[in-house]
């Protein structure tokens, strides 16, 4: 039998889906590991996606998507991101993950370099593998909020980097970056002629004010924004999403896309149109179920002791467990799935500086989720301790636990 292609072979397997199928032969298992919301996806949209099927609307469509959806994210950029854009930069992809697989095609090639967060997701790095490409880890670290310092990345450029991806708001992380550093980080851009890559899947699960979109502050056409209904409107399996792209590039997409998917499948689109041009109070609700969610589970993770960053957007929590998993933490994922029933994504499934930390999903139901927390092991009193010794940090952004 001939070999795969090195590029094959050389692409990781996720340690989220690990979790996650070893879970789905399980019963009675609580899960945390996924983003996935629970909440029924708004009626109008799924009518929308019905009457496509009925008026059996199936056929190809534009390789960039529907001329109507490609309008309104027009408008909703306008309105929402604070920047404007011709319809001609917006394409319709298969979901965020197609998106971000299309923004790395157009500005890497073999052998070049592109620099993504870590922690990060996972796809950050499974992608530019895919293509060849050389992901270059940059550190977001607790003591900087878990988010990115220019002058770091300054020392990871070489002449073969291309490209910097920003997540904001994170996953796995929650962390949302401030103005002044997207400013930053898009000077460092420019003093180095990168391509930069801005995942925004997230931009209307923040918790506090300050989301920046990367394109509203671009005064070089340099960013190639990353969006998805998925989170949003509950459209996870739906799978849709799209790219913005700087100008000029409308034909050399169509012909890429053409050699991937063709087009996004024709309801599912009409069933974007009716997310982003119908009535939104579905999202609002989802907001409140999911701030609400938030301020129980930090309640339940403050009054045992245990450290987690607090988040600022996404619907995810980052929690140390390091005194529990001693090292490996994507051992101690699988044997508390078993032992507990409570399926979490292992830190390192986000890069080697995950070890020691596990991210939970707080988009579900909040009885289960406040009961799995219950479930993690806490710290010791000495570990508690030592949380609060100088130089550490102690919750990170947590209230001071009470002994």
């Amino acid at each position: 039998m001939p070999q795969i292609a090195s590029t094959i072979s050389s692409v990781p397997a996720s340690g989220i889906r690990r979790i996650f199928e070893l879970a789905g032969t399980m019963d009675d298992v609580i899960p945390l590991a996924v983003g996935e919301p629970e909440r029924p996806v708004a009626a109008h949209i799924r009518r929308a996606a019905v009457a496509a099927w009925e008026r059996d609307d199936t056929d190809y469509t534009p390789n960039s998507g529907i001329a109507p959806l490609r309008r309104a994210i027009v408008t909703k950029l306008a309105r929402d991101n604070g920047y404007r854009v011709a319809e001609e930069q917006v394409h319709v992809t298969t979901g965020g993950a197609q998106a971000l697989h299309m923004a790395m095609s157009f500005t890497l090639g073999p052998g070049d370099e592109i620099l993504i967060p870590t922690p990060g997701y996972p796809t950050f790095a499974m992608t530019p593998r895919l293509l060849g490409a050389v992901p270059v880890p940059y550190a977001l670290r607790a003591e900087r909020g878990f988010l990115p310092d220019p002058a770091e990345l300054e020392t990871l450029v070489t002449p073969r980097t291309r490209t910097l991806l920003v997540n904001s708001p994170s996953n796995p992380l929650g962390t949302v970056v401030d103005r002044p550093r997207v400013e930053a980080l898009l000077a460092f851009a420019a003093r180095h002629d990168l391509w930069v890559i801005s995942d925004e899947v997230y931009e209307y699960l923040t918790w506090a004010p300050g989301f920046t979109s990367f394109a509203a502050v671009d005064t070089d056409d340099r960013v190639f924004g990353v969006y998805s209904l998925s989170k949003t409107y509950a459209l996870t399996g739906a799978r849709i999403g799209y790219l913005v792209t700087p100008a000029g590039l409308a034909d050399r997409f169509a012909a890429a896309q053409e050699s991937v998917v063709s087009c996004v499948n024709t309801p599912t689109q009409y069933a974007a149109l009716a997310a982003l041009e119908g009535p939104q109070d579905d999202v609002r609700a989802a907001r409140e179920h999911y701030r609400g969610n938030l301020a129980a589970a930090t309640a339940v993770l403050d009054a045992r002791g245990i450290r987690y960053q607090r988040p600022t957007g996404a619907f995810y929590l980052w929690i140390d467990v390091s005194h529990a998993s001693h090292g490996d933490v994507a051992r101690w994922a699988e044997d508390f799935l078993l032992r507990e029933r409570v399926a979490v994504a292992p830190g390192t499934a986000f890069g080697a500086s995950g070890e020691g930390w596990v991210r939970i999903c707080f988009a579900g139901r909040r009885g289960p989720l406040v009961q799995a927390l219950g479930r993690l092991p806490a710290p010791t009193a000495e570990g508690r301790s030592a949380a609060r010794a100088p130089g550490l940090l102690l919750g990170l952004g947590a209230q001071p636990v009470a002994e």
